[in-house]
């Protein structure tokens, strides 16, 4: 499959759809390695909740949780590729000396501008996200003139600044942030403009099991797949790179039958 699947790990107490169940160190392991059995391209491990409302992180305690996962899982799986979400230069650090090759930053580097120079430092691919406001701010009241507009053009400035770090324009992977600061009919602009995104750059598109989907449904969270498979044929169709899910197996499945019939 050309459409790369990345697979979430949520190593937290209170992630949106599955916080909670892979705080514990072996349980993040184990549930990671399965992901990769799946059929995951990529294992994103992060430590801190980025849901809407969600209270930020201490940089000693994100270490703790997200390390000794990388390590587990690389010692079972050195093949594994691993992305660390996060937007704190020193968690992206460490992970990279432990064998992290990705950094996913929803902030684009605007918490911590260092994560770039980190990044180019060591070589690694890195994620700018688009959010308006912070994870605990974010859904109150997100307003737009022309979202596609400004989504967009914050990205290229922002990917103008990884280069300028020193990230090589391959590197650099845009995501639109759906639900970071979106209402229902921003999310669904993004995607349908995808395309002039991916024209200049890679493209990570996260909608599994998002708010916006709920919406649309009426579903509540662990009943979204369906919704969140829907929208795989857009991503395919706007040349997206990675495609961030919590289901792994029946992505990769759908993926194989919609690429075969296409």
């Amino acid at each position: 499959m050309t459409l790369k699947v990345m697979g979430i790990v949520n190593v937290t107490p209170d992630s949106f759809s599955d916080g909670g169940k892979f705080l514990d160190v072996n349980a993040a392991i184990s549930h990671g390695l399965q992901l990769l059995e799946d059929g995951a391209d990529i294992l994103d491990i992060g430590g801190e909740s980025t849901r809407p409302g969600a209270q930020s992180v201490s940089e000693s305690d994100e270490l703790a949780r997200v390390l000794p996962v990388i390590e587990g899982i690389l010692k079972k799986r050195p093949d594994a590729i691993i992305s660390i979400d996060t937007t704190k230069s020193e968690v992206a650090a460490q992970a990279l000396e432990l064998g992290a090759s990705i950094v996913n930053d929803v902030s684009a580097g605007t918490f911590d501008p260092r994560i770039m120079e980190v990044s180019a430092n060591h070589g690694a691919e890195l994620v700018l996200m688009h959010m308006q406001g912070t994870p605990r701010t974010m859904q109150k009241s997100p307003s737009y003139e022309d979202v596609v507009e400004e989504v967009f053009g914050f990205l290229s400035a922002r990917a103008q600044a990884a280069e300028d770090a020193g990230v090589r324009r391959e590197n650099i992977i845009l995501d639109p942030g759906i639900g970071f600061g979106k209402k229902l009919e921003h999310n669904l602009l993004l995607i349908k403009n995808l395309s002039r995104l991916s024209d200049r750059y890679q493209v990570l598109l996260g909608v599994s099991r998002k708010s916006f989907i709920g919406e649309l449904t009426g579903q509540k969270v662990d009943k979204r797949l369906a919704g969140t498979l829907a929208t795989l044929p857009f991503a395919v169709g706007s040349r997206v790179s990675i495609v961030r899910v919590h289901d792994v197996r029946e992505t990769v499945d759908f993926l194989k039958v919609f690429e075969a019939l296409s």
